[in-house]
């Protein structure tokens, strides 16, 4: 059996004490901006590079005419419109800094519970698709689904701090949105409005957690029970297969609707069909990945018996071959919003190209030009060294599309990667590792109660043979 070292638990524990901190210290420093602050922020940016501000332009030339039209009640006017304009300004800048604690927040819990629900999805697909190889992978895999539990309470708390509106990064949520007699009444919104409802939103938030979660506890369960089960007893195993095909459906509608309530109610303007299948592939190729860098890290220290190169390569394959479907994706929706040039859809890649430019592009390339490079040469695949080096850039750059999906619509132009962006994903860092490592010491590392255990123990002989006989000819 597995122990949970101390080395590794105190690491954990570390990285949740620090992260937390940082996330604290993160919303205490924007509880105390002004409305100056906001002032200071928007001068800063006109001045940087730019030489005199666009606003500094505009006082000088309402000054020029008051001094030379002595006062007329024209210019006091227009400057009084200025000034007003660059007060709603401020406090939408304001609102922007206010709003990234939580945005960064947001980003990486996002992040890790999207990793862990696609480890479920993909464990879910083994048991439906009744695989061989990936037996020896079953105890893994249900241990990174254990930090499913933690990432769903935080989540929903979270989700309940917007509907109570002690957070405002869903837009779509505010006061008058849905009023048409109200003064900033969205008539957009107003028509999605039998789907985006603070009650229908919360609803199906809860539900999406609890079905999930009840697999997870289900699966867990019955998995264990396969290994106390009699020889020759498929009963525990056929049950784990039906519910499997199960949550396969409901994993299938329930990913797309999230999608659609906790990444596109960011920009309840904007339009996308496909956008579904692209967050469903940005962490289908991240957890695939996080699977081979745990899988590798436990194979090292000599607690996977059966896992073998053949194993560690295939793994790799599925990275490599969902980073070019994550590719296709990402181009596909790009090029088609871009080809067809809508108001409602180019929106949301105007904002990202123009403001973050740099992830926006760099991720393109951190999570297809180096799985190329990298992954590509098929004596690679194996190689433990060099796949963890390609999984680093591909989690690294699937963080980034995470954060080009949720910034901008939260914070706009006031992003960074600083203190509330690092506390953030050291947090649920820690968290993912200790729920990890804590549940796989709680079963025995093989899934000894699997009918198909043979096929994936002799998994590597049939690959060693082929891969010789091909290697003579």
């Amino acid at each position: 059996m597995y122990q949970f070292s101390g080395k590794l638990k105190m690491l954990s524990l570390a990285l949740m004490i620090i992260g937390a901190l940082g996330v604290g210290y993160s919303f205490y420093n924007t509880s105390n901006a002004t409305l100056q602050d906001a002032k200071d922020v928007i001068a800063a940016a006109h001045s940087g590079g730019h030489g005199t501000s666009h606003e500094e332009k505009k006082d000088d030339k309402h000054t020029t005419m008051h001094a030379e039209d002595n006062h007329q009640e024209a210019t006091h006017e227009s400057h009084a419109t200025a000034e007003n304009h660059d007060d709603a300004h401020a406090e939408h800048v304001l609102h922007q800094l206010k709003n990234r604690p939580w945005s960064a927040f947001y980003v990486s819990l996002f992040f890790f519970l999207g990793i862990t629900l696609l480890v479920l999805a993909f464990y879910a697909i083994q048991r439906a698709a009744v695989v061989g190889w990936s037996i020896a992978l079953f105890r893994v895999m249900e241990a990174i689904t254990a930090n499913l539990h933690y990432v769903s309470i935080i989540m929903l708390l979270f989700l309940v701090s917007a509907f109570m509106h002690y957070n405002h990064l869903f837009p779509w949520m505010a006061d008058g949105i849905l009023d048409p007699e109200a003064a900033n009444f969205d008539p957009i919104i107003y028509g999605k409005k039998m789907w985006m409802n603070t009650p229908g939103w919360l609803m199906r938030s809860i539900a999406y957690l609890a079905g999930w979660n009840f697999y997870r506890f289900y699966i867990r369960k019955g998995s264990l029970a396969e290994d106390k089960a009699a020889e020759g007893d498929l009963t525990v195993h056929k049950k784990n297969y039906n519910a499997s095909i199960i949550f396969i459906f409901f994993f299938m509608i329930t990913e797309s609707m999230m999608s659609w309530d906790w990444i596109m109610g960011l920009d309840p303007h904007w339009f996308s069909t496909l956008f579904g299948w692209y967050v469903l592939s940005t962490f289908m190729v991240t957890a695939i990945t996080v699977i081979a860098i745990v899988t590798i890290y436990l194979r090292s220290k000599g607690h996977l018996p059966l896992v073998n190169d053949s194993h560690i390569h295939d793994l790799t394959k599925y990275m490599f071959g969902f980073s070019i479907f994550w590719t296709y994706l990402w181009f596909s929706q790009f090029m088609l919003i871009w080809y067809a040039n809508m108001p409602e859809e180019t929106t949301y890649f105007t904002m990202r190209f123009n403001e973050y430019h740099l992830p926006f592009i760099g991720m393109v390339v951190m999570n297809f030009v180096f799985p190329i490079l990298l992954l590509i040469n098929s004596d690679y695949k194996s190689i433990p060294w060099f796949v963890i080096i390609g999984g680093l850039m591909i989690i690294a750059g699937h963080y980034v599309d995470v954060f080009v999906m949720i910034m901008p619509a939260t914070v706009g132009a006031q992003w960074s990667i600083g203190l509330p962006e690092i506390s953030a994903f050291l947090f649920f860092l820690g968290v993912f590792i200790y729920a990890t490592f804590n549940a796989f010491a709680k079963a025995d590392p093989i899934a000894s109660g699997n009918p198909y255990l043979r096929e994936s123990e002799e998994f590597h002989y049939y690959n060693i043979t082929h891969r010789g006989e091909s290697s003579d000819h």
